[in-house]
Formats: structure tokens, sequence, C-alpha cells
């Protein structure tokens, strides 16, 4: 039975809510409209990088160049700001309505999903396609689900013993009101930035394997862009998706983007230089010899940025001699001539000697407690190899094979002989297979050489809680390369640790101080923090907005003249 009211205000009231009801469906399918019609017509941008992304699949890739494209595909609860400089690694909301609501003691997470969100097939978004995507990447596995997930979400460690099978039970969500609750193990202040990952960005499961990566045919996200033509190790498009709508904060992008794969740099930053492609992506090393070139003829659309998200080092094992005798270690660091490191590199890196970077809450202030970097003080470092008692004891150093890095692990072996180290060679590792190779910390057990870090979000804990955390030491896959294992450390990691990164302020001093402590201990032979390359063609409008301190280019401010 119908209710049936008489025409009366409440008729006038409902005809006019009735109205604008129409006009809001007809508004937004002239948006829709419009924004296919933008796609077709948007032009093409032509990208060239060395190194093909592990995968195009967000549920498998963790690499810098997978990275810097899904995120433009696969939005998460939470995201980053597309703004200038340091403020893009803030926190906004993604496709969550707010940044999660954090209760019962950091260990409840609350968010509630956007209404009318589609994934770029145009099927609609629901809030159990979270749960989706979570369970997918622990079932593919993605590199980072057995650090950022399996530990912190209720019933996660559960799942993964038997992938594909059942849910997590730690998360529950309601597809009418959109609201997905996440309870954790413990606090863990990083959880916000977890959920920003291009691997918990959600994905359709329509269509979709829930336990096998997909990487010709990626699955359908929610973004400015998707991806489409791939061929692996050779090409693939970046394309405007027409079932976006912008949301606050992510706005849609311009142009098309195709990326070709040549693993000769050289040639790439040839093809920037000369205008036959757009875009060198930032990942890839320009070497030294080309940028005297490039700052010549083409100055004005390049630049050298510090994102200040990386940190390059040496890694000094505090388990077995000489490395175990701080003496050996402070005369490293004291030694260590960063100018001529910096040389090396092409002028690429930004001499340092604190742990944490520059663009991470906690990173010192202040002077550094061996010596200003530079030149380096062999005398002094002389002196401490003679106090150490280990100038005998035989050293190996690892190193990967790649322009700039081998000269660098080339010059360390020369600065160890200088300063007294007798007895220094090198082992030379296959790019591919380095640090698989020197994460064996059980078998192959590494004294000394290269390493690097590049962010995965702006928070100590990524830094502390992977490379210098005792409890990160494993047999195999480890990435605690020098085995630091200082319970002074791990007391302050785990404490520090729980504070969420929206309120990291609070706690900036507890860290710096931490890291002061860890430059003392000389725990590290950091040498610089990398600049790297932002290249455009005379086609591309070049403007702040289009560098994202986390993940390099921001393509939505790519566009053509």
């Amino acid at each position: 039975m119908r209710n049936h009211v008489k025409r009366s205000t409440w008729s006038v009231i409902l005809t006019v809510v009735g109205i604008a009801a129409i006009a809001a469906v007809i508004a937004a399918t002239a948006t829709a409209k419009a924004t296919k019609a933008h796609a077709a017509a948007a032009g093409t941008i032509n990208m060239v990088e060395g190194t093909a992304p592990q995968s195009l699949d967000p549920g498998l890739d963790y690499t810098t160049q997978g990275s810097e494209v899904n995120w433009e595909v696969y939005t998460g609860l939470t995201t980053y700001a597309r703004k200038p400089g340091l403020a893009s690694t803030d926190l906004i909301a993604g496709l969550g309505t707010s940044l999660p609501v954090i209760s019962n003691g950091g260990k409840t997470y609350t968010v509630t999903l956007r209404k009318g969100l589609k994934f770029s097939n145009g099927d609609p978004v629901v809030a159990s396609d979270f749960t989706f995507t979570v369970e997918r990447a622990i079932s593919i596995p993605w590199g980072g689900s057995s650090t950022f997930i399996t530990p912190q979400i209720v019933g996660a460690a559960a799942y993964a013993k038997h992938p594909g099978k059942g849910t997590i039970s730690g998360i529950s969500t309601n597809n009418a009101t959109g609201k997905i609750v996440i309870h954790m193990t413990a606090a863990y202040g990083p959880f916000d930035n977890v959920l920003a990952f291009p691997a918990l960005g959600l994905v359709d499961p329509k269509g979709t394997s829930l336990t096998k990566p997909q990487p010709t045919s990626p699955p359908a996200g929610v973004g400015p862009y998707m991806v489409t033509s791939i061929v692996p190790n050779a090409s693939y498009d970046v394309v405007l998706n027409p079932d976006y709508t912008a949301l606050p904060g992510i706005p849609a992008g311009t142009d098309n983007i195709d990326v070709k794969i040549n693993s000769n740099v050289n040639a790439n930053a040839d093809a920037v230089l000369n205008n036959s492609a757009d875009i060198f992506d930032w990942a890839d090393t320009i070497p030294g010899s080309y940028l005297a070139k490039i700052n010549s003829q083409a100055k004005s659309r390049f630049s050298l940025v510090n994102m200040g998200g990386s940190t390059y080092y040496i890694f000094l094992n505090a388990t077995k001699a000489p490395f175990n005798n701080q003496d050996a270690r402070e005369a490293v660091v004291t030694g260590l001539n960063e100018n001529y490191m910096n040389r090396l590199g092409g002028g690429t890196l930004a001499p340092a000697c604190f742990f944490l970077p520059p663009a991470i809450p906690g990173h010192p202030s202040g002077s550094c407690p061996y010596g200003t970097p530079g030149n380096g003080n062999t005398a002094k470092a002389k002196a401490l190899v003679a106090k150490s008692g280990d100038a005998d004891t035989p050293i190996v150093i690892y190193s990967q094979e790649r322009v700039p890095r081998a000269q660098w692990m080339t010059y360390y072996e020369s600065e160890l002989k200088a300063i007294g180290f007798k007895k220094v060679s090198i082992k030379q590792v296959a790019d591919a297979n380095y640090f698989t190779t020197i994460g064996e910390s059980k078998t192959v057990d590494p004294q000394t050489g290269f390493a690097d870090w590049n962010q995965d979000f702006p928070n100590p804990v990524d830094f502390y809680g992977v490379l210098l955390d005792g409890k990160s030491v494993t047999p195999t896959d480890n990435e605690n390369f020098g085995q630091t294992n200082d319970s002074h450390i791990n007391t302050e990691v785990a404490k520090l640790g729980a504070t969420p990164t929206t309120q990291l302020n609070s706690i900036k001093g507890q860290w710096q101080a931490l890291d002061k402590y860890v430059a003392q201990k000389a725990y590290v032979a950091v040498f610089g923090y990398q600049k790297f390359p932002f290249f455009t063609s005379t086609r591309i409008v070049r403007s702040a907005n289009m560098i994202n301190y986390i993940y390099g280019w921001n393509f939505t401010a790519l566009k053509l003249k």
C-alpha cells in the first residue's frame, strides 16, 4: 500500500527535492561525459625509464618504478597531498571521507568509504573491497606484507598461513554504510601510512585473482589513471581514467603517458635532451658526464632535487671484527671523504652524517659527532684504527656493479687502506642479486658494503624498524645488514613507534635524540642524501607540483604546453 499524501506544502517540498535530485543526476552525467571526452582528447607524453617496474599489479610490486605509477592508479583509504615540496608528504584522506579515527589505545582504526566511487571499469566500490585488497596483498604476497600487514592486523598472520582461504578476522566492513573497522594487534603509529601504500589501494574483486598477480592485465583501481598496453620489460601506457571524478586533494590528470623501457640511460638522457622523449625517469641516475651537457643546453628544464627521504650509507657489521669495535666504526666515519664520493656520483649527493634524512620527522639539527661531512680526517682515523687493535683483520667490502655505486665502494676500499686496515678486498655482486645476497645474514654474513634506503613513508619507523631494530634481523631477506642489536635503540623504537604519523611532531625531539645516539655510536657510515633528476623536454609545462617527495613524478601535474 502506498502512503498517499495530499498535495500540500509537503508535496511542493518533495517536488523541489525531486527536481534537485534529477538535477544532480543530470550534473553527474554531464560531468562523467565531460571526463570521458577529456580523456579521449588528451595528448600523449613520452617517458623513458631505465628499469622496468617489478609489476604494474599493485598486489606484487614493491619498487620505486612501480610505485610512481601505481599510486596514481590505486588510491588507498589514505594518500598523500598533491602539493609542492615537503608538503607532498602530508597524509590526506583518499577513498575515506577523512583520515581514520584511531581509538582503543591506538589499536582500532575506523574509516568510512566515500559514496559514489567507481573503479576504472565502471564497477561501484564497496567497503568489503578493502578486505579483498588486503587479503590479496597477503596472498600473492606483496613484498611489504610481512612487515606492514601480517604482524599488525588481528587475524592477518593466521590468514597468511592459508592464503586464499577464510578471511582476516580483524577487519569488518559494512557495504551499506561504507564503514570499515580495522583491529590491530598493538598500537602501530605508521598504520595511516600503510593504508596509503599502492598495494592497499582498493582493487575490484570482479575479474581479479585473489592469489596470483596479473602482470599484463592488472586489476581495476580508483585513481586519476589506469594502465594499459603492457609489454613486460618493454613498454606500457598510463592513460586517463574516464570514470574518475576528482576527489578532494586528488585532481584528475591532463595528458596520457606512454612509457618506454630502455636500460641505456645515456640514450634516455639524449632522447629528452633532444626532445624526442619528454620525461626522464627520476629514479634513474644521469651519468656525471651528461650533467655538464644538460646544464649547458637544457638548464631550464632540469633540476637535481634532494627530496629528503633517501639515505645512502655503508653498513658496518656490529657482530664481527673489526666493526664490533666502536673505534673501528668511528675510524670509517671519521675518514670518509664525502666530497669525493659526491664527485664520483656526478654531484648527486648532499653530504650527510645522520641516518634519518631531512624530510623525515626526527632528522637532527646541529653538528655531526665526528666532524662536518666533507674531506674526512685521515690522521684521526688512522689513530682510531691503531687504537682498535684490528688493523690486521681481513675486510671484504660488498659492492654492486652499477655506476656510481661500484666507484663509491672502490673509493671506500682505498679509504680503509689509507687509514690503516691492511687486508681489504671487494666482492662485487650483480645488481639484481645484491640485496638478496647481503641479506643472507646466516650464510653470507657480510662485514661491510653499500646500502641505501628510500622512504616508504615519512615516519622514522620506516628506517629504524626495518634497518636498525634488533628484532628486524632475520637469517634471510635481512634488511638490518649491520645486524645492529642495541637495547637502547630497540626500546626507543618500540616506545616511539606507537605514536601515529599525524602526531609525530609531539615526539620529534625524542627521535632526534635517538638518531644522534646512532651517529655517536657509528653504527652506520652515512655518506649522503641522494638528489634525483627531474628532466623534461621543451614540450612539458614545468611546475613545483610535478614532484612528489615520496613517489617522484606526480603524473596529475604533468601536462603538455
